[in-house]
């Protein structure tokens, strides 16, 4: 048993990426349903590009691929997580204090696991990974 433990442990940083991955999909979908209309928004939706949810299609859209490719992972995920809590604020919050009742849910979900990858880094599969061997052999190399 405790072999497994210990090769589940050592898939970690594999499992950041894939859960990176899935999340940033999930994410871009917001975005691109604001923007593009796919999927198709709800009845009676329409935006206005300059405007504040514009501005939130864009970042769900381009900030979430820069997520799911893992590229500049830690600074795009932190202005995800100010975004996100903005959002919950603004629109969740005042429709009352608890987020399954005010359908802020995803909101507090995705804020507080970009805040995390802000921390953690992008995982193993991503570009920041690859430029952080390269810089790390490039300096070896002198």
């Amino acid at each position: 048993m405790a072999k497994i433990v210990e090769r589940w442990k050592r898939l970690s940083p594999e499992l950041q990426s894939i859960v990176r991955i899935a999340a940033a999909l999930m994410f871009m979908s917001a975005g691109t349903m604001k923007l593009f209309s796919i999927p198709s928004p709800p009845r009676g939706f329409s935006l206005e590009l300059f405007s504040e949810l514009g501005l939130a299609g864009f970042l769900e859209v381009f900030g979430g691929a820069l997520i799911l490719v893992g590229f500049f992972t830690r600074p795009v995920a932190f202005i995800l997580s100010g975004e996100m809590a903005v959002a919950y604020f603004q629109v969740h919050f005042a429709q009352g204090y608890w987020p399954t009742l005010n359908g802020g849910q995803p909101a507090v979900f995705y804020c507080f696991f970009w805040l995390y990858l802000s921390a953690a880094g992008a995982g193993a599969w991503s570009i920041d990974a690859l430029r952080e061997k390269r810089c790390a052999s490039s300096r070896e190399a002198l």
